[in-house]
């Protein structure tokens, strides 16, 4: 069914947050886009990447250090997802839309689809967040870890609290090779629909995959002195390094304890306006620390950045303030862990209650 945000007795919270962030930017006379600090992020990881693909490829290093390098190389792709791509689709990097177009490539060119994304994520998971049916973010590994109260509970899942780490490090592979292609072709993601796609990203979709192939199996096979096997291992490493960090990252901000799953009552209506559902949703972590801040691309600041998706990760600090002290007047929750640590405990817990517990899930009432 089609869901809509009520907000019968909501206070006046997105109102007053929203003009007391537009007072910061234009008492500050800041830009809500990318700013010097920004554009060197963006230059250091893309440079990183670039530096490391050319040593791991042409620099005849020692296996040892290769693989090494690659482990590393994983990493960075997942820095760039954070800190290049997912600003350039929300189209927050920059206010001229053909930068945010061209930055979004870069999404693609790491083997995923920004117009995949831009559907799955800006659209749905923005909108719908951990609605069970909705937001397909629930769907981590459908049989194997749950996340839903829809979701059936299975005997394995009792564990889940101790394999699904090592799934999170399956993302990028499923990214990669199976999960875009099944997104792009649904009829619906959760409840909404996806058909209709333009023509342009169906040759998009195919053409990038075929670029990322090229240059991260069919050009190191042909180039390097490894065997097939030493390949496997090595292509699996990366992306199992570049997985981990993926989902520990996004986990981190929607699966922890005190979060609500709320569903909506039979006619489809939530009990909560949007904007204060997103604060029942939504949870930061080191929210005090720079390199947190600095390597996740204000992924660590989830509540600034799904209140403010058009706004620069580079801000989110700054503003982070502003949004609690408004949440605190209005009565409306702002959840958080100290540090990244705090966070992976409370993720740990969380998926050991939904693994042994029938979660008995309402709609939240503020």
């Amino acid at each position: 069914m089609k869901l809509r945000f009520n907000g019968r007795n909501q206070s006046g919270f997105y109102v007053e947050v929203k003009k007391e962030v537009d007072h910061y930017f234009k008492s500050n006379n800041i830009s809500k886009n990318a700013n010097g600090a920004m554009v060197f992020k963006t230059t250091l990881f893309l440079s990183l990447l670039v530096g490391l693909y050319v040593l791991i490829v042409f620099g005849g290093f020692n296996i040892w250090i290769t693989f090494a390098m690659a482990i590393v190389i994983g990493m960075v792709q997942a820095f760039i997802g954070f800190n290049v791509c997912h600003d350039a689709i929300h189209g927050s990097y920059s206010s001229n839309g053909k930068v945010n177009k061209l930055l979004s490539y870069t999404f693609n060119l790491i083997g995923a689809n920004a117009y995949v994304w831009k559907i799955t994520h800006n659209t749905v998971h923005h909108t719908y967040t951990n609605i069970p049916g909705h937001d397909e973010d629930l769907d981590v590994a459908p049989g194997l870890v749950r996340l839903s109260r829809l979701e059936e509970k299975k005997s394995i899942m009792r564990y889940q609290h101790l394999y699904a780490f090592f799934l999170y490090g399956l993302a990028s592979l499923s990214w990669v090779f199976r999960k875009d292609y099944v997104k792009f072709f649904q009829s619906k993601i959760g409840q909404t629909d996806n058909r209709n796609h333009p023509t342009r990203e169906y040759f998009d979709l195919f053409f990038f995959k075929a670029v990322y192939y090229t240059l991260f199996i069919v050009v190191p096979l042909i180039v390097m002195d490894i065997t097939w096997w030493q390949f496997i291992i090595g292509f699996l490493c990366m992306h199992w390094a570049e997985g981990l960090v993926l989902g520990l990252v996004f986990q981190l901000a929607h699966t922890v304890e005190g979060i609500d799953f709320p569903e909506p009552d039979e006619n489809g209506s939530m009990e909560e306006s949007w904007a204060v559902h997103q604060m029942h949703t939504t949870a930061n972590f080191s929210r005090k620390s720079s390199l947190a801040a600095f390597l996740c691309g204000g992924l660590n600041f989830q509540v600034e950045h799904h209140l403010f998706a058009n706004i620069c990760h580079i801000h989110y600090p700054a503003i982070s303030t502003i949004v609690e002290r408004v949440a605190k007047k209005h009565n409306v929750p702002y959840h958080e862990n100290i540090t990244f640590f705090d966070a992976l405990a409370s993720h740990y817990k969380t998926l050991k209650r939904f693994g042994v517990e029938d979660m008995k899930l309402k709609p939240a009432v503020v």
